[in-house]
C-alpha cells in the first residue's frame, strides 16, 4: 500500500511531468508561413482544403504544426513586409496563394526558406522557377491556370449575350498581371470581331466609377480579370452588377454563389489540397528539385439561373448542358 506521504510526492512529480510534456511538445511544433494578398473570409475554402492535403502528409494545425497567417487584404503593397514577418519567424515552409506576387515578395525575402506557391499564370513566365519539371532554387508549387482562362470566359459570355455589341474587361492596374491580361484580352476580342472596353479600379470608389463608365458607355456585359483585389471586393461588384442589370463572367464560383451570374475557373479546392501535401512532404524530407510544379487538371463553370432569369437572359444548351453547377 502507498503511504499517504508517497502518494502525494508522486501526484506532485506528475503535476511536473505535465507541463515539461507539454513545453517539450510545443518545442518540437514546427511553423509554417501563409500569405495571402486576399482576406481570410474570401479564403475559408481554400484554407480547409489545404489543412486536408497536410493531414494526408501526416500533420495538423495545433498538434504538430502552427501556422501563421499573413492577409493583405488586396493590398499589393502590404506582400514584401508580410513575407518579411514570415521570414523572420523562421517558418519552416511558406505558402502563398493569389498569384505571382505574393511569391515574389517571399522570394525577396529568402533563398532558403522552401517556398509553396499558387500561380494563376505560368510560374516560369512570372520567374517562380526556371522549369516545371525539376525546379531549382527554394521554390515550387501549383500553376492554377487563373489568367490564362480569359479568353475561355469571354467566349462563354459571349454565347450567353450574343447581342453585347460591347463588353467591358475589368483590371486591377496595380496587378503585376494587368498588362498582360489586357494584351491578351484585346487580341482574343480582335480575332472574333468583339469590341472591348477596358476599364481600370483598384479601389472600392473606382470600382463605383468603372460602373458608371460601363452603363454611360453602353456596355452589353462585364468580364472580370483575375485579380485578388476584386475577390476581397466580392459583394460589391456582384450588387453593382445586379443594380446595374449588367451580366457578368467572374473568375470564381464564390461570386456566383453572392449572385454572379456565372463563373469559369479550375477547382481550388483540388489545387489547395495538392499545395497541402507538398508542404507535408517538404516537412518530411522531400527536397524542392524532387516536386515538379503541378498544372491543374479540372475546370468548372458555374452558372445561377435564378440571376439570369432576373437579366432576361435564356443560357444556351449548350453552355447549360456544360455547366458544373447550376444555382436555381
Amino acid at each position: 500500500m502507498i503511504r499517504r506521504r508517497e502518494f502525494i510526492t508522486l501526484l506532485g512529480g506528475a503535476a511536473v511531468v505535465r507541463p515539461l510534456a507539454a513545453r517539450a511538445q510545443q518545442a518540437t511544433m514546427r511553423t509554417l508561413g501563409y500569405l495571402s494578398p486576399r482576406s481570410s473570409e474570401v479564403e475559408t475554402e481554400l484554407v480547409r482544403a489545404f489543412q486536408q492535403g497536410l493531414g494526408e502528409t501526416g500533420y495538423a494545425e495545433g498538434k504538430n504544426i502552427t501556422v501563421e497567417y499573413r492577409w493583405a487584404e488586396g493590398r499589393y503593397d502590404r506582400l514584401p513586409a508580410l513575407a518579411k514577418e514570415l521570414v523572420d519567424r523562421h517558418a519552416a515552409v511558406i505558402v502563398t496563394t493569389g498569384g505571382g506576387q505574393p511569391a515574389r515578395a517571399v522570394l525577396a525575402a529568402t533563398s532558403t526558406i522552401p517556398l509553396v506557391f499558387t500561380s494563376g499564370s505560368d510560374p516560369v513566365a512570372e520567374g517562380l522557377v526556371k522549369r516545371f519539371d525539376r525546379p531549382d532554387g527554394n521554390a515550387t508549387g501549383v500553376h492554377a491556370f487563373t489568367a490564362s482562362l480569359g479568353p475561355k470566359r469571354l467566349q462563354l459570355l459571349r454565347e450567353v449575350v450574343p447581342n453585347a455589341r460591347t463588353i467591358a474587361f475589368l483590371v486591377n492596374p496595380s496587378s503585376k498581371i494587368a498588362e498582360i491580361q489586357m494584351t491578351e484580352m484585346r487580341e482574343i476580342a480582335r480575332s472574333v470581331g468583339q469590341a472591348i472596353m477596358i476599364l481600370n479600379a483598384s479601389t472600392e470608389n473606382e470600382i463605383d466609377l468603372a460602373f458608371a463608365t460601363l452603363v454611360q458607355r453602353g456596355a452589353g456585359a462585364l468580364l472580370m480579370s483575375a485579380d485578388t483585389f476584386f475577390q476581397v471586393q466580392r459583394e460589391q461588384l456582384v450588387a453593382l452588377a445586379a443594380r446595374h442589370a449588367v451580366p457578368a463572367m467572374y473568375e470564381w464560383r464564390e461570386f456566383v454563389r453572392a449572385g454572379g451570374l456565372m463563373s469559369y475557373s479550375t477547382m481550388r479546392s483540388e489545387y489547395m489540397l495538392q499545395v497541402g501535401v507538398y508542404v507535408g512532404r517538404i516537412l518530411n524530407g522531400a527536397k524542392i528539385v524532387d516536386l515538379p510544379v503541378v498544372q491543374s487538371t479540372k475546370f468548372e463553370l458555374v452558372i445561377n439561373h435564378k440571376t439570369a432569369k432576373a437579366l432576361g437572359l435564356t443560357i444556351p444548351p449548350g453552355v447549360m448542358a456544360i455547366a458544373d453547377e447550376v444555382i436555381e
